[in-house]
This record gives C-alpha cells, structure tokens and sequence, in this order.
C-alpha cells in the first residue's frame, strides 16, 4: 500500500518535472558576482532546467539531512532500549537456567535416615 501511495505522488511529480524541463530548454546567464553581474569569471550559462533539477535535488538532500537530524533521540532512545532488552534477556536467560538446575545444583536431597 506504501509503495501505491508513493508511486501515486511520484510518478505526477515526475510528469510535471520532464514538462518543465521540456518548456524551459533555453540557456540563463547565472552570475555568482553581485557586484559586478557582467564579471566573465563569475559568470556562466546554464539550461533553467538544470537548475530546476539541482534545485529539487538539492531540497530532497536537506530535507533528508533535517529528517535525520530532528530523529536522532528517536534513534538514540532505540539503541538505549535495545541494549536494555539484550541485557534482560540475557538475565532472563540465566535465571532459567538456574531454575531448571543446569548451572548451580539444587539442595541435597534429604538423608532417610533424618528425615522428618
């Protein structure tokens, strides 16, 4: 079902993205000099749809960086409950051991001739 519903934003997406780059095939002058924009060092030309690409690219990576960032206690608390859950069941694990006599022998059986 998740992979349904993200195919049905994606593939839209996609279409409108092809559509555009289609439309704006044209070359722009970028300028990286806001004091001189005529500087031929600082200056290049670049299809607009190149640029809608990075531009989209770029915003999928700092999206991505921000998700994983503002979900790093999540991932923190995870490990901490991991490494408690392994530590219980290890406990556990010996306990039961102890239970059924494996590890430590029980008390000695009682000698007839004291018994009660």
């Amino acid at each position: 079902m998740a992979r349904f519903l993200r195919n049905l934003l994606l593939i839209p997406v996609a279409v409108l993205l092809v559509v555009l780059a289609v439309a704006n095939r044209h070359s722009t002058l970028i300028s990286l000099n806001p004091f001189n924009p005529e500087d031929p060092m600082l200056t290049f030309s670049i299809p607009v749809f190149w640029l809608l690409f990075a531009t989209v690219g770029l915003g999928i990576v700092l999206g991505g960086m921000a998700t994983w960032m503002r979900q790093g206690r999540f991932r923190k608390e995870a490990r901490v409950q991991r490494r408690e859950a392994n530590q219980l069941k290890h406990e556990a694990d010996s306990l039961r051991k102890v239970a059924q006599g494996d590890i430590a022998p029980g008390l000695p059986a009682p000698d007839h001739k004291r018994a009660a």
